[in-house]
């Protein structure tokens, strides 16, 4: 894959610049301010980009800014973003930009980075333009739920199966996780997309609408 990183920090900058390299990815640009990454993206089209969401000037959200920046301009071009603290209102903000039509979008706590192989599979996931979500965010998700939830029709299997969709999970893989077979898992997504009323279209379609539904509600 093609990648650009932004990120201040330059020893973990460089970290990912080689394990990245020794991967068999290419780093076509690594920079360290949210600028720099749009004129990046914009010039290159990488496959993937890699952004730390507080940046200079005043280290808040400037990462974040310019990752919707970039795509605004270079409309669907997959951005993961790496974040030290869990900010569930940075992935409403990233996820806002996928319209609904997917366009790889993944957000994680950066400790998730000592993981690599895990860490590896993630970025190319959301290179793939799949919706990648960390474990934590989505816990902190759950906890703010309102009652008018739309997801309350859901059964406690069900909204099990969203939330590892919301991590960017296969349906293989959602079934190891919760020790069932993919029938089951498959029997339950359905279920998820006549519940939440999405109406019939590509199955990465839906998905990444009920995800959408998941976080915003």
């Amino acid at each position: 894959m093609r990648i650009v990183i932004a990120d201040d920090a330059v020893l973990l900058r460089e970290g990912l610049v080689r394990l990245l390299t020794e991967s068999g990815h290419q780093v076509v640009a690594a920079v360290g301010d949210g600028d720099a990454l749009v004129r990046a993206v914009v010039e290159h089209r990488p496959d993937v980009s890699i952004v730390d969401v507080r940046m200079p000037p005043s280290h808040t959200d400037e990462g974040l800014r310019a990752a919707v920046e970039a795509r605004r301009l270079v409309p669907r071009t997959p951005i993961l973003v790496l974040s030290q603290y869990v900010e569930v209102s940075y992935a409403d903000d990233l996820l806002a930009t996928t319209g609904g039509a997917g366009g790889g979008i993944g957000y994680l706590l950066k400790d998730r980075v000592a993981a690599i192989d895990e860490f590896l599979d993630a970025l190319r996931r959301v290179a793939g333009g799949g919706t990648v979500l960390d474990p934590e965010v989505v816990g902190q998700l759950f906890a703010r739920r309102r009652r008018d939830d739309p997801l309350r029709e859901l059964t406690p299997r069900e909204r099990e199966v969203l939330a590892l969709m919301a991590e960017g999970r296969s349906n293989t893989a959602i079934a190891r996780a919760l020790v069932v077979s993919d029938g089951a898992v498959e029997k339950h997504v359905r279920n998820i997309f006549t519940k939440l009323t999405l109406p019939p279209d590509t199955e990465q379609h839906r998905r990444v609408l009920a995800v959408l539904t998941y976080l915003r509600n």
